[in-house]
């Protein structure tokens, strides 16, 4: 699998000959990653939460690729009203070529910018070949993430937020990493986009060393293979 950082928790995933694209953000700051989604092809979009730095973009995504499957909350589907929707809840998963994207918990809030209700924030698991990547999405810690590798077992990749004030900081992340998930790699986002979460990352390296963890801060527009 290949993984290209976009901004905040925007991923687009290269999984076989299909594209999955996580919490559409891609636009802001699209001058650094250089990403066009005219020409880009995209088979699924996954949502975590209906923030707006996650869901900017999702109406584009749509309108210039109408095939492309939306995957997220039954209220996420529902906003949108694209017409390829798959609505997952907790327990719940969606499975195309040889991947299955289970929906997980995360400790966050959840609306739309107009205010509606936006369903609880998820994470998700993604399950290959043997391997598990979790993609948290926006999350503080929380005991949930203790299950996910007795069930799913090992998490070889974490995706988790590092930017503090609305999500975890590199500290509570390492500790997330280390004994919660048992997981030696992580992806960090949700970091340095606005000044609120703006992080030292020498500050940040030095939290996850610690704790025998790789930290990988990518810079957007970067592509990271797993």
């Amino acid at each position: 699998m290949k993984i290209q950082f976009l901004g905040q928790n925007c991923f687009l995933f290269h999984y076989k000959n299909k594209t999955i694209l996580s919490d559409p953000f891609y636009n802001y700051q699209k001058e650094k990653s250089q990403f066009d989604i005219h020409s880009q092809a995209i088979d699924y979009v996954i949502v975590t939460h209906a923030h707006g730095d996650h869901i900017a973009d999702v109406q584009e995504v749509l309108d210039v690729h109408p095939e492309v499957i939306l995957v997220g909350q039954p209220e996420i589907c529902a906003y949108f009203k694209h017409k390829n929707s798959l609505d997952i809840n907790f327990g719940g998963s969606a499975k195309f070529d040889g991947m299955r994207i289970s929906m997980v918990p995360a400790s966050h809030t959840s609306s739309f910018p107009d205010g509606s209700y936006g369903g609880e924030p998820c994470g998700y698991i993604f399950r290959y070949e043997g391997k598990n990547l979790y993609l948290a999405g926006d999350t503080g810690i929380m005991a949930d993430m203790a299950y996910f590798t007795p069930y799913y077992g090992e998490i070889t990749t974490a995706i988790l937020p590092v930017g503090k004030h609305y999500t975890m900081c590199p500290n509570k992340a390492a500790f997330a990493a280390s004994d919660l998930l048992k997981c030696t790699k992580v992806i960090g986002c949700h970091f340095d986009t606005f000044p609120a979460i703006t992080i030292n990352h020498e500050e940040a390296y030095e939290s996850f060393r610690k704790r025998n963890v790789e930290l990988i801060l990518p810079k957007l527009g970067e592509e990271i293979q797993l």
